[in-house]
């Protein structure tokens, strides 16, 4: 047996039906309730206080929380809305798409949840910087080992995790796009990714944060402007095809051209497993760039940072689901998965366009992957090993970057899938035993603040009543 094989039957189980698919879909159905569900009636104030608003800019913390928001969807709207949804496609058949939305719309509450967790519970390190996320907020919020080892647990698999889907699956993917499109060798790509990333890291989550809100908007205008071409081309054929995914989604889907087959099981596996990879809700990485917002209450920043997995599932990974499905090449089977959505805008728009777009758009998408995860496993790494360690991770997680652009590295995307249920398991144990503060802070502020106008003068005010211990 070799070791990819070894790492499959390990993902298989810990991404199987009796251990993180529940424990996933059951934490955002349980908090869905719990919150009468937030992410549905807050959704365009979220957006609002986040996009336009920047209403908390001079509160407390170290970045915006525009900027926050930025650098989360920086890590998060990476390889996954691209390769991602095409492999569950190839594997689970378009159903899976289904799954994948219902993975983002629950996992909008969790991902709320996390974020108020991150900024409820966070601390000022030794630099004078704001830490927080799970490896902190499950420890300070969980009295006693119980917290302490899910808040380890979490920091270990989160560093681990950052090689994988933060690093080398992301820098081999620059690597692809830029030999793809400029005939670039990869080794060239390592090298130039190695300075840039190396020089981004230098300048701290300052500097992550103001590259990220002007790099992010810019990249994810260009991809969904594409598919959105695509789409208006085809615009016939998208009732069928929608009719096709929601039909698949509960029958499972025949075999036909290179497509295996797959049963119910299997599209709601790869469409829970990819979704979770696309929009990271529930793993807790993005609560870590929470903490860093500026911010007035843990509820403004849970709130914008719910926005996230919005931007990403219903919008980015809807418009690449629907362009594979819509060209018919989701049955060209998984071996193709890596080209399947280049394929398909090829195949739609004229000439090279549809190719470039999307080579393009993997580079901008995996570049800024990179720069967002290297600040998680930093400060997962400093919660372990103390300030003077981000150094040391700062240098691995560079030269690691040249090894992921010129290595072929297919076991590294069966590691990155068990790294990321491994990192999701300690988190959503602790949303769930924190559920009861959550809901009953949450409830408290948007009664005071329901449109999220108050000034932060009141907030502060509120906060004091409260007997609230944050800043």
């Amino acid at each position: 047996m070799t070791l990819n094989d070894y790492l499959g039957n390990i993902s298989g189980i810990v991404w199987g039906p009796f251990l993180l698919i529940p424990l996933l879909l059951g934490t955002g159905i349980y908090m869905t309730i719990r919150l009468r569900g937030l992410q549905f009636r807050t959704l365009g104030r979220a957006l609002r206080h986040g996009l336009i608003d920047r209403s908390d800019d001079k509160a407390a913390g170290d970045i915006s929380d525009y900027q926050a928001l930025t650098t989360a969807l920086a890590a998060t709207v990476g390889v996954g809305n691209i390769v991602g949804v095409a492999t569950a496609l190839s594997l689970g058949g378009p159903g899976a798409l289904v799954w994948i939305w219902i993975t983002g719309l629950l996992g909008m509450v969790s991902k709320y949840s996390e974020a108020f967790l991150a900024v409820r519970f966070r601390v000022t390190d030794a630099a004078g910087e704001q830490s927080g996320g799970p490896q902190y907020y499950l420890r300070r919020g969980i009295k006693g080992p119980i917290g302490k080892i899910l808040g380890i647990a979490f920091a270990v698999f989160a560093i681990i995790a950052s090689f994988g889907i933060g690093n080398m699956t992301q820098a081999n993917a620059v690597a692809a796009g830029l030999h793809d499109t400029f005939g670039l060798d990869p080794w060239v790509s390592g090298v130039l990714m190695f300075i840039v990333i190396g020089a981004v890291l230098l300048g701290g989550i300052q500097a992550i944060g103001r590259i990220t809100a002007a790099f992010v908007p810019l990249m994810i205008v260009i991809y969904v402007i594409g598919g959105l071409v695509v789409l208006a081309m085809n615009v016939e054929q998208i009732p069928a095809a929608v009719a096709t995914i929601f039909k698949d989604a509960f029958t499972g889907t025949a075999a036909t051209g290179g497509f295996a087959g797959a049963g119910l099981m299997m599209a709601i596996q790869y469409g829970v497993a990819r979704g979770i990879f696309s929009n990271e809700s529930g793993m807790g990485s993005a609560a870590i760039a929470a903490a860093a917002a500026k911010t007035n209450h843990p509820v403004r920043q849970g709130l914008v940072s719910m926005t996230q997995t919005f931007i990403d599932t219903i919008i980015v990974v809807t418009i690449t689901g629907l362009v594979i499905v819509i060209t018919g090449v989701w049955d060209k089977g998984a071996d193709v998965a890596g080209t399947m959505t280049a394929d398909a805008f090829s195949q739609a728009l004229p000439g090279q366009w549809g190719g470039t777009i999307v080579s393009i758009s993997v580079v901008f998408f995996a570049f800024s992957t990179i720069i967002g995860w290297s600040y998680y496993g930093e400060r997962c790494t400093e919660s372990l090993f103390g300030r003077g360690a981000s150094v040391v991770y700062r240098a691995i997680f560079t030269c690691v970057v040249f090894i992921g652009a010129t290595t072929e590295i297919k076991v590294v995307w069966t590691f990155a899938d068990l790294a990321n249920g491994l990192m999701a398991l300690p988190n959503l144990i602790g949303i769930l035993i924190l559920s009861g503060l959550i809901t009953r802070e949450t409830m408290a502020y948007l009664k005071f603040d329901p449109k999220l106008r108050k000034t932060p003068t009141e907030v502060g005010q509120f906060i004091e009543d409260q007997g609230m211990k944050w800043k």
